[in-house]
Parts: C-alpha cells; structure tokens; sequence
C-alpha cells in the first residue's frame, strides 16, 4: 500500500509532492509528507507507523493520547484563549478512529497535524534550553492535573517500576543467554549492591506519600518542541507512553539525559557527569510550570528521581547486554555495555553530588512560594 493511498484514509485526496523519514526516533517509524493542495498551497503532515511489538495495542496507545490531547486543548483555551501548536492534534480514518490499519501488511498507521515554525533539538545546548524544556513538562503534568490518570490504560505494565526491573536483571544474570555473565562481575556486583535504593519511588507512590499523576515517561529534550524564532519551547510530543505514574519519573528520566555532560552511549567516561548548571535550570522550569502542583514530598524526592531514573536505565542495559542485545538498538557489538558503564558513571558523579543537588531542589521550592 503506497502513502498516497493510506493518507487517503484520512481524507487526504492532495497528491504527496515529498516524503522524508524522521530517523530521531528508536521505536516508531516517521515521516514527514508533504502535499500539494488545490491552489498550489503545500501543507505538511508527520505520518507515523506505530511500532505493534513494542506497543502491542496500538489501539490502547491511541485511546490514551486522544483523551488525554482533548484535554490538554481545553485547558489551553481556558488559560491562553487558545491552543494552537501547544498541543499535538490527531486526524481521524474514515471509519472514525484515530488510526488505519492495513489488513495486507497489519500494520498500524496514524498521521498528525505538523506543528509549523518549530525544532526538536536530540541535546541540549543552553541552559535556558534545558530550562525551558523543564517548563513544558511541567506544564504538561499541570494541565493534566484534574485528569483521572486512574482512566488511562498502563500501555506498558511496570515500565518504571525499578524493583522489577531488578528481577529482570537476576532472571539475566541466571540464564546468562549472552554467555557474557563471568566477564560482568564488577558491572553486576556494582547494580546489585545499589538495589536497597531503587523502590523508593515505587514504595512512596504505592503509601500514598506521593500522588499517582498522568505522566509521560519518555521526557527527553528531543520530545519538546521549540519555537524557531523565540526558542520558547511550545509542545510536548511522543505521547505513546502516557499513563499513570509518579511526577518524579518525568523530571528524573529528564535530567538524566539532558544534564548528563556526554552521550549515553560515550565511551570515555571522564566525559560523564552531572552538570550541576543544567540540573538547577531544568529543575527550576519545571517546578515553574507546574505552577503549585508539585507537593513539598514531590520536591523533596526530585533528586532521587534523577538518581532512580539513571539507575534503572543501566540496570535495563546490562539486562539486554546479558540477555543477547534483544530490546534496545544496537550499533555496535558491545554498545549497550558502553551504554550500562556510561550510566554507572552518571550514578557515581550524582553520588558525589548529592548534597548540592537536595539544596538546589530546596532552593528552587522555596523560590517557587
């Protein structure tokens, strides 16, 4: 089935004039397409292929983003009069749905609206960058604040519950598929011995000392649209892992890998660490825009959702590392190995850092009031 015929399900009868994968992304295949309307006028659209075994149902994926965009976009109506390029918008297939499947192929495609006048950026480059990529997610938790996350689907179950994600790990460790156990003992010993550490988000949400929130789950800065003239970040997007979950994953998963001073997966870890600048701009957007939400527990427990976050990651890249390279992309034979060191390291940097990073989270909260 060519593009021209599955953008015709969504009453696109414009012939496509250009086509260009978007390849930032790991999990979805995206396209920007481009189409010539009746008065010569061109009009662009991002043409998605939902990834059906990561996200097994597509359909799920789609119920979530839908009410969760409908209710962003009245939000923004009440609070700036209007929601234009603030938030995604999704077209609707013939028969209604937010999706077409192709029975030849079976595969799950949508198409949404692009968002002009903007850039993504895959690192962070300015503090103010990283600042205001803090503010949008912020914003996003706090115009879904009066969202019930308890309606949304968990699209993936205990995707960041960190303690199971630690009998992955020893389930890895076990069948050693990768035969590559005996030469990890000081990588496996060293997450192991962090393991006290990581249920504290899970522990504090599941008493009650936190509250459950309508959460992204994949805030890197490369999901947060900028305006190309003012470099005000404008949309937050991926929206595929909207569910229920804790503010803290969102900022931690965020600071991890927009504060982190390297690629996650550089080899040289005297490149890796935290940069202290960045986790103060970014956590200072963030509680910004989430405008009062944010209860004082929440603020108290940012720095463990950066450390939690980036402990997590490496456990899941050791785990694949031992497993046989089977989830995450992979470019090179060892580079999830190179992957699990770069995060150790992050972890260690923080460790240093502790201290500065729990008076930053306080200064920000007291400048907040």
């Amino acid at each position: 089935m060519s593009f021209q015929d599955i953008i015709a399900h969504f009453g696109i009868a414009d012939p496509i004039v250009a086509k260009e994968e978007i390849c930032s992304g790991n999990i979805n295949r995206t396209y920007l397409v481009t189409v010539q309307e009746d008065d010569g006028a061109q009009k662009q659209y991002i043409v998605q292929r939902i990834n059906s075994f990561v996200f097994k149902h597509p359909d799920e994926v789609m119920t979530n983003i839908l009410a969760v965009t409908e209710h962003i976009k009245k939000k923004l109506v009440e609070k700036y009069g209007s929601y234009d390029r603030r938030v995604l918008s999704f077209l609707k297939a013939e028969d209604g749905k937010p999706y077409y499947y192709t029975t030849s192929t079976k595969h799950f495609f949508r198409i949404y609206e692009y968002v002009y006048n903007t850039v993504a950026h895959n690192m962070v480059h300015t503090p103010n960058q990283f600042y205001e990529a803090g503010r949008e997610f912020g914003e996003f938790q706090g115009l879904l604040a009066d969202f019930p996350a308890d309606t949304l689907t968990e699209i993936i179950p205990d995707f960041h519950n960190t303690p199971k994600r630690y009998e992955a790990f020893r389930e890895a460790i076990e069948n050693d598929e990768g035969g590559r156990v005996a030469e990890m003992q000081d990588e496996i010993r060293f997450l192991l011995d962090r393991y006290d550490d990581c249920g504290r988000i899970v522990n504090s949400l599941n008493a009650g000392i936190i509250p459950r929130r309508v959460t992204h789950n994949d805030t890197k800065i490369n999901n947060v649209l900028f305006d190309t003239e003012t470099g005000k970040a404008v949309c937050v997007i991926d929206l595929d892992t909207v569910m229920p979950g804790s503010s803290l994953y969102d900022f931690g998963d965020a600071v991890r890998f927009g504060a982190s001073t390297a690629a996650e997966d550089e080899r040289d870890l005297s490149k890796v660490s935290l940069d202290l600048n960045l986790f103060e701009q970014f956590t200072r957007g963030f509680i910004k825009g989430t405008d009062g939400l944010l209860t004082d527990e929440e603020i108290h427990l940012l720095p463990y959702g950066a450390y939690i976050m980036t402990l997590e990651l490496a456990v899941r890249f050791m785990t694949d590392y031992l497993n046989g390279d089977k989830y995450f992309k992979v470019d090179f034979e060892d580079h999830n190995l190179v992957r699990t060191r770069n995060q150790m390291r992050l972890l260690q940097d923080m460790e240093a850092k502790w201290t500065q990073m729990c008076e930053i989270s306080e200064r920000c909260r007291l400048e907040a009031q």
